[in-house]
C-alpha cells in the first residue's frame, strides 16, 4: 500500500449535522404549509432531480429548498421565506470546521509513510475553504475536488497520485461514495461511519468483497494498515 485517499466531509470534520439543522429550520419555516415528514420527502425529491444540474453542495441544496418551498406553498413564495432560505444557505457555507477526534493524529502518523490524497466532492470554493479552515491541508500530497465519486474517479486519482488503485486504500464515511466505487476501481477501502447521514447517500454493505473494513473512528486506521502491510 502506497497511497491513501481520504474523504473530507463527515470523515475528517462534521458536515451533515449542519445540513440537518438547516432542514429542521426549513420545516419550522414552512410549518403552515406542510408537515415535516412530507416536506422532507419533497426536499429529497428536489435534491435528486437537481443533482445532475447543480451537483453536490450548499448552493444546489439552497436552490432545492427554494424549489420545494414554491412547490408546497403552491404559489408565489413570500419574500420573508425566500430571505430566510437564502440566509440559512449563506450560514451553511460558513459553518465552523473542527477536525473530528483522531483526524489530525491519524493524518500526521500516516503522512510519514504514505502519499495522502484528499478526494472530496462538492463546490470548489466551498471545499477549498473548509480544507483551509480545518488546518489539515499540509498533510496531503494532493487534493482532488470532484463533481461525483465513481469508479473512474478513483482509477484516475490513484493513477495520477500513486501507483494505481491496487496499491491504494480509500477512507470515508459513505459506503455509496467512498467504499463501493473505490472497490470497483480495484482499491482497498475503509468505512468510518458518521453519526449523521444524508438520505441520498445510503447503500448496502458490499459483504462479498473482502477488500474493505469498518472502523469506529480514525484511531484504528494506522494499526489496520500496519496489519495489512504484514499480511
Amino acid at each position: 500500500m502506497t497511497t491513501i485517499g481520504f474523504d473530507a466531509d463527515d470523515t475528517l470534520w462534521d458536515h451533515e449535522q449542519y445540513y440537518q439543522a438547516v432542514q429542521a429550520g426549513f420545516a419550522s419555516l414552512l410549518s403552515d404549509y406542510a408537515e415535516p415528514a412530507h416536506l422532507a420527502e419533497r426536499l429529497t425529491q428536489a435534491e435528486m432531480r437537481n443533482l445532475g444540474h447543480y451537483g453536490f453542495g450548499v448552493k444546489g441544496f439552497t436552490l432545492s429548498m427554494i424549489e420545494t418551498a414554491a412547490d408546497v406553498i403552491g404559489g408565489e413564495v413570500p419574500g420573508r421565506v425566500l430571505r430566510e432560505i437564502l440566509r440559512t444557505g449563506r450560514d451553511l457555507l460558513m459553518h465552523p470546521i473542527i477536525p473530528l477526534p483522531h483526524a489530525r493524529d491519524c493524518l500526521s502518523a500516516l503522512s510519514r509513510d504514505y502519499r495522502l490524497v484528499l478526494i472530496t466532492k462538492g463546490e470548489l470554493l466551498d471545499q477549498e475553504r473548509k480544507l483551509a479552515a480545518s488546518g489539515l491541508g499540509d498533510f496531503f500530497n494532493a487534493v482532488e475536488i470532484v463533481s461525483d465519486k465513481t469508479r473512474a474517479t478513483y482509477e484516475t486519482a490513484f493513477l495520477r497520485h500513486g501507483d494505481g488503485p491496487s496499491r491504494a486504500v480509500m477512507v470515508g464515511n459513505s459506503l455509496k461514495s467512498d467504499v463501493i466505487p473505490a472497490l470497483d476501481a480495484g482499491s482497498w477501502a475503509v468505512h468510518v461511519p458518521s453519526t449523521a447521514n444524508w438520505a441520498l447517500d445510503h447503500a448496502e454493505p458490499p459483504a462479498a468483497n473482502g477488500r474493505w473494513f469498518r472502523l469506529a473512528d480514525l484511531s484504528g486506521l494506522p494499526p489496520l494498515l500496519q496489519d495489512l502491510a504484514r499480511s
